[in-house]
């Protein structure tokens, strides 16, 4: 899952309705990109940055654990 998106977009008291309406996408679609089943384009992404108001650059970055699992 894509906690870090997720956490972005309740500090923004949005839903999955309204975050993909104003990236213009729709809600499934961005359902399936916040819990990591579907990877955005570039085009998507910077889009929800800027919906989203997030400054940093890490929003869609996935790191590796020691142990092997993902850490997003």
């Amino acid at each position: 899952m894509r906690i870090k998106l997720k956490d972005i977009r309740l500090k923004n008291n949005l839903t999955h309705e309204e975050i993909a309406k104003k990236v213009g996408i729709n809600r499934a679609t961005y359902t399936n990109i916040e819990l990591g089943h579907k990877n955005p384009s570039l085009d998507v992404a910077i889009r929800i940055k800027k919906a989203l108001n997030y400054k940093d650059d890490d929003i869609f970055l996935v790191t590796r654990c020691r142990n092997g699992t993902k850490s997003k």
